[in-house]
């Protein structure tokens, strides 16, 4: 399955961006899907996640009451909607999916395929 990551970019402090993966190859909707991020000089960090299904998610808790992950399975698309943006959420946003559950949702290992990832820019 390719992951196609999209919707990043410059915005100021207190902003909202939507973020999507869009999927190509192989239907999503079997799939665990999560969002990571990679700060410069930083490990890639667990943004958020959601199932299958779409019923249930979990964030990170730096995210928590700012981020909003969804599925369109119909539209073989995951979004990730950031609201009131702080400086510390610049980094890469990348979209990955998991396709078989063995591992836990917050490490970056239990996916399997990577989007290439989209820039998130935050500005104070």
């Amino acid at each position: 399955v390719q992951l196609q990551a999209s919707g990043g970019g410059l915005v100021q402090t207190g902003g909202s961006l939507r973020l999507s993966c869009a999927a190509s190859g192989r239907t999503l909707s079997s799939y665990r899907m999560g969002w990571f991020r990679q700060a410069p000089g930083k490990e890639r960090e667990f943004v958020a996640r959601i199932s299958s299904s779409g019923s249930s998610t979990n964030y990170a808790d730096s995210v928590k009451g700012r981020f909003t992950i969804s599925r369109d399975n119909a539209k073989n698309t995951v979004y990730l909607q950031m609201n009131n943006l702080k400086p510390e959420d610049t980094a890469v946003y990348y979209c990955a999916a998991d396709t078989d559950y063995l591992g836990p949702h917050y490490y970056q290992g239990s996916y399997e395929y990577w989007g290439q990832g989209t820039q998130v820019t935050v500005s104070s």
